[in-house]
């Protein structure tokens, strides 16, 4: 029975109060729901405990089953994601209750609050995207909250026993080991001037970040929109909340009097060198490849002029192939399922033929890879796994096995390759070329960052223009990072 089941944490409870008397509360973390019917705690059995023990804590602590049903990604869960299944409990218990559930928005949290379905809001991500979020709250500094994306980026690092990143925030694991601080900047250096070429997350993030030092900015875009990559890909299924790392940077860059931005602004080596800035940020962003360059070939492989092959970007363009398109997924991260989704509802078929083991492979560390591939199946997509593509004929692709290398051909009309990115790095090389000019053109310094120097998510090219930005007119420390240690000694007797 669910009495003598919940023995066991009562006793448990028990036995802390006995130890820690009333100096302090005591927090209990239920399930919300485990999601495995009848061998798990469900919705309904957590209410029966809840009220059948309704004093037991000084605070319930309510979140759902697993890490990926109660921390999954914006493309996936709304804000207040599990408000069905908390709501309600208040009622069942004399005491407190924190929840969580991707809240993002003081507006939410406050909804929360008022309706009395919670008394306290658990935020863990978008604490990590502003850990001054709640200060900004208080002061009524809504518009400059960091808002979290929800693309748990941040969640990686534990996946990969590495160093976690946050696309929102830069600072993230950096405040010790290099002091920075993710609300204050580092004084400004000799130089006065800084001009950022391309405005994508790299160039919005270094812009933000040197003027906040105290430089005077001039922001060049090729286009007539901020953002970059951000701009294209938050219009795709599911990314709309990631249009929030360009959102936020230029919210903050026109609250800024040194900042100017120019768009339709391409600009090349020879008018970079007339313009007389001190410092050159080259931010130019990269490409997606429609050669199939990637893990599996190296070099491009055979392909027929005849076959229809397009790149992520030509579909985020006004690209609308027709009938059965292929997709070779040599990325393995989200581009290749968004990228079916989307083509299905452009109303093609679609066959998705990747060489790894899963559908986007990398988003396990995500928390997202089973919701990807329920998603696409469900949707009609063929999903072929351990398979890559050797050669595209003029009406069919040959695919091979990983593992055996046995092929077979797929009839198709179009071929979509998501496979690595190249960066556009001509006029950081064309500069480079010219180095003996840049005296006379009053230039101390030109540097590449982001996706132009080494594609890679959204998070490693905030982190890139934030990097810049912290260490211009700094000594030059090149790829050695130099990080602050803390050493642990034991106290002497």
């Amino acid at each position: 029975s669910l009495e003598n089941r919940a023995r066991f944490v009562n006793e448990v409870v028990a036995d802390m109060r006995d130890a820690v008397g009333d100096t302090m509360g005591i927090t209990l973390r239920v399930s919300l729901d485990e999601t495995i019917g009848d061998l798990g705690f469900s919705n309904a059995e957590v209410r029966e405990f809840v009220e059948m023990n309704r004093n037991l804590p000084d605070l319930w602590d309510l979140a759902q089953g697993t890490w990926e049903d109660c921390s999954g990604p914006s493309r996936f869960k709304e804000e207040a994601a599990q408000h069905e299944l908390v709501k309600g409990i208040h009622d069942l218990t004399d005491k407190p209750i924190v929840g969580v559930g991707r809240f993002t928005s003081p507006d939410v949290m406050a909804r929360m609050i008022t309706s009395g379905t919670l008394d306290f809001i658990g935020c863990a991500r978008p604490s990590i995207a502003d850990p001054f979020l709640p200060k900004k709250i208080e002061e009524g500094r809504i518009e400059d909250i960091r808002e979290c994306i929800g693309c748990n980026i941040c969640i990686t690092g534990d996946m990969t026993m590495s160093i976690s990143r946050c696309t929102q925030n830069p600072t993230f694991m950096e405040e010790w080991r290099k002091g920075w601080h993710p609300e204050r900047m580092n004084t400004k250096g000799d130089s006065a001037s800084v001009l950022v070429v391309g405005a994508g997350p790299a160039g919005l993030e270094a812009a933000r970040a040197v003027a906040e030092r105290g430089y005077d900015v001039a922001l060049a875009e090729a286009g007539t929109v901020l953002g970059g990559r951000v701009a294209r890909e938050r219009h795709l299924p599911g990314l709309s909340a990631w249009g929030r790392a360009a959102d936020h940077r230029e919210y903050q860059l026109s609250q800024k009097a040194n900042v100017e931005s120019y768009f339709d602004s391409k600009l090349d080596a020879d008018s970079i060198l007339e313009f007389g800035f001190e410092n050159v940020c080259i931010a130019t962003g990269a490409t997606w490849r429609r050669d199939g360059v990637a893990r599996q070939h190296v070099v491009p492989f055979p392909t027929d002029d005849a076959m229809p092959i397009l790149t992520p970007d030509d579909l985020m363009g006004d690209a609308s192939p027709p009938g059965h398109v292929v997709i070779y997924d040599d990325d393995h991260y989200y581009m290749g399922g968004v990228m079916a989704e989307l083509l299905i509802r452009k109303g093609c078929s679609v066959t998705l033929i990747t060489p790894a083991a899963y559908v986007s492979e990398w988003t396990l560390n995500t928390l997202e890879q089973h919701e990807i591939h329920r998603r696409l199946a469900n949707m009609g997509v063929s999903i072929n796994l351990n398979r890559g593509v050797m050669a595209i004929g003029k009406d069919h692709i040959v695919s091979n096995c990983m593992f055996t290398g046995t092929t077979r051909q797929i009839a198709c009309d179009a071929v979509l390759m998501v496979s690595s990115r190249v960066e556009n790095n001509k006029v950081y090389n064309d500069l480079k070329s010219r180095e003996a000019d840049w005296a006379d053109a009053g230039i101390k310094s030109v540097r590449l960052i982001g996706d132009a120097n080494a594609p890679g998510p959204i998070a490693w090219a905030t982190y890139a223009g934030h990097r810049y930005a912290r260490e211009l007119d700094g000594e030059d420390i090149g790829d050695a990072l130099s990080f602050r240690r803390e050493i642990t000694q034991l106290a002497v007797e």
